[in-house]
């Protein structure tokens, strides 16, 4: 039996490495209005696909707006990762919105809010 490759995991935390720096500095689309934060970086077995995991801070609008623009930016990104990176085929690079900091936020809440119950019933 083959041991699984890391290979996807590297081609990942490169991906991650310079995607992140590239956002930030080069790309200048008006619809990246919020804070843009890369989560994850998931790479398919065979380095065809990349999704991208984005926390992005604001109200939904902006959240839709912002990842209306990465998806935009997405063959500017795919250009700066044939450069930098050495691979024969670049990944497609596909950016999704990733709610887990909301999903704790909510739950912190939730557990908050459970706290008070009990503290003022005992």
């Amino acid at each position: 039996m083959k041991a699984p490759s890391r290979r996807p995991q590297r081609v990942a935390e490169a991906i991650r490495e310079i995607v992140a720096p590239f956002l930030q500095r080069e790309v200048r689309d008006p619809r990246i209005t919020g804070l843009v934060t890369i989560t994850t970086v998931h790479v398919t077995p065979d380095l065809r696909r990349a999704v991208v995991g984005v926390a992005i801070h604001g109200d939904e609008t902006v959240r839709e707006q912002t990842l209306e623009g990465l998806a935009s930016a997405e063959p500017a990104v795919r250009h700066e990762l044939g450069r930098k990176l050495p691979l024969r085929c670049v990944p497609e690079i596909v950016f999704e919105l990733d709610r887990g900091a909301d999903h704790a936020a909510r739950i912190e809440a939730v557990l908050a809010s459970l706290r008070r119950a009990q503290d003022e019933g005992a």
